[in-house]
């Protein structure tokens, strides 16, 4: 007497597109969901594909102008809140993030050059600059005469040093 594995009988009787046998299970006709029913499975990841899209077209917000540190900030928290609610995925937050980081500082590194740009203009307007003061109001040329007074040379910004400074 010949005992039938119940294995082979429980599993799809098709075949793949590689010619060996389904490993699937079968159903009561023999096949298995998808090679009893092989439209279904290109109808499934078409499904699939279009709700795994990241960016809807008919969703998106015009993304507003982050040319200053509280429109980075606001931006930040409207993520912040988007990804908590589920309305963003955390992976597009993550993208995001380092993006965000750099608007940050190149916003830190322009206002720092406009303050210097500031500082340079209001310099070049006056001759010299007097010498720095003490807690009592004397200057360093008053308390070392020997030590010739310290002045800024009138050229390139890059090229003027101050000492102490």
């Amino acid at each position: 007497m010949h005992m039938t594995n119940d294995r082979e009988i429980s599993r799809c009787q098709g075949r793949t597109k590689f010619g060996q046998p389904c490993r699937a299970a079968a159903t009561a006709g023999g096949l298995c969901f998808f090679h009893a029913n092989p439209k279904k499975a290109s109808e499934l990841g078409r499904k699939g594909g279009y709700s795994n899209r990241r960016v809807k077209l008919h969703e998106a917000i015009p993304l507003q102008a982050l040319d200053s540190a509280k429109a980075v900030c606001d931006f930040v928290a409207r993520l912040t809140a988007e990804v908590y609610s589920g309305e963003t995925h955390p992976s597009v937050a993550r993208g995001l993030a380092p993006l965000l980081h750099l608007q940050l500082r190149v916003l830190h590194h322009a206002d720092v050059e406009e303050r210097f740009a500031k500082l340079e203009q209001k310099l070049l307007k006056s001759d010299e600059i007097s010498p720095p003061q003490n807690n009592l109001g004397e200057t360093e040329e008053n308390l070392n005469p020997s030590k010739p007074a310290r002045h800024i040379a009138l050229g390139p910004a890059r090229n003027r040093t101050l000492d102490g400074f």
